[in-house]
């Protein structure tokens, strides 16, 4: 069965915010509420949102208005905020294949790398191998994007965009965690019911799915990773980009606090590089069946005890909230909404160290 719309159960009674639509680098950007920011204020602060999978850019609109209308109530001319929204690829006015957004169960024998590749897309100065093949021309995107939106929307430069924020769902949830690892220049990510492992979600999709690459094996996906549905050169870039993969290996969990003194030593230099003083609010439907909350929450476990008052990473200023709703599946509800609203809201109150340092 296809993805249903996370979104489809989300009802909002919020004003419709203004939009400009630019077309930057070949791709359709939505901003919304350039119309909307305080007279008085020139730094800006600039929120992506991330479309789910089988979804575009379109579905995020009711969000668009609501962070706009949330922070006009706010009347703080310190700081304002427009949203920007796009396809990703292969989604909405970019679509080339329709059969690539599908799961394996669904026919897409490629599920895995299609999905990949995809939000790969989203990842920022990253310097990839010469052996990289495809990976460089779609992680210019939303670096190209981040790059040259100032001079589209505020081409006066009266205003100037301070900080980037990212909220991501599904598909643009996964998205998220690649960002916040990735792009400097992304301070605050918000994760709908995304996951920072994609060979536990994978591995767990497989073995539901009853592919015969997991089925043909003893023991019962033994084999996987590798196989034509999980080859190898994805393996490779899942080590290299997915949070999980990228700071213990692709195929490996997150582990407790580190036991040996070097492993301590490079988990710290690699969380200097890329999440420190970053804050991540992950929102998870505790009866989310697509993307369970049980293959995000080693991670996150680890994270949490990480930067504790007593973790081994307690002044790295990583910010990090978890939220798992019971009952809720694999959509965003208005409580989801309202704890994002929120986070922003802290976010833009309280700026990191990261982007103080920046202004």
């Amino acid at each position: 069965m296809a993805t249903s719309n996370p979104l489809a159960e989300l009802t909002l009674d919020t004003p419709e915010a203004s939009r400009q639509v630019h077309v930057i680098g070949g791709i359709e950007v939505d901003v919304y509420g350039k119309a909307e920011l305080h007279p008085n204020v020139r730094n800006v602060a600039c929120l992506w949102l991330l479309n789910p999978r089988l979804g575009s850019r379109q579905d995020m609109k009711p969000i668009a208005d609501a962070v706009v209308a949330h922070w006009k109530e706010q009347n703080n001319s310190n700081i304002g905020i427009i949203v920007a929204a796009f396809d990703q690829r292969n989604h909405g006015s970019r679509l080339i294949n329709s059969l690539a957004n599908q799961s394996w169960r669904d026919g897409n024998s490629r599920h895995a790398q299609d999905m990949f590749s995809t939000y790969r897309a989203f990842l920022i100065n990253s310097q990839p191998a010469p052996t990289d093949i495809g990976i460089e021309g779609t992680a210019t995107d939303t670096s190209q994007l981040i790059t040259y939106l100032p001079g589209y929307v505020f081409p006066k430069a009266k205003h100037k965009i301070v900080d980037h924020m990212v909220l991501g769902i599904s598909l643009g949830g996964h998205s998220v965690w690649h960002l916040l690892l990735h792009e400097p220049r992304i301070t605050t990510g918000i994760v709908i019911i995304g996951c920072p492992d994609y060979v536990s979600l994978m591995t767990d999709r497989a073995r539901l799915s009853k592919l015969a690459t997991w089925t043909q094996s003893s023991p019962p996906g033994s084999s996987f990773l590798g196989s034509e549905s999980f080859p190898y050169a994805l393996v490779q870039a899942v080590g290299r980009y997915d949070p999980t993969g990228y700071l213990f290996g692709a195929g490996k969990q997150a582990s407790d606090s580190p036991k040996v003194a070097g492993h301590k030593e490079q988990l710290i230099a690699l969380l200097d590089k890329t999440l420190r003083d970053k804050r991540i609010l992950n929102l998870a439907g505790g009866s989310d069946k697509l993307v369970p909350y049980a293959k995000a929450e080693p991670f996150m476990k680890w994270l949490k005890e990480a930067i504790s008052p007593n973790g081994w990473y307690r002044n790295g200023g990583i910010v990090a909230k978890d939220v798992v709703y019971k009952g809720v599946g694999h959509e965003m509800t208005s409580e989801m909404l309202q704890e994002s609203l929120s986070f922003l809201a802290m976010a833009l109150n309280e700026p990191s160290k990261s982007l103080s340092a920046k202004i």
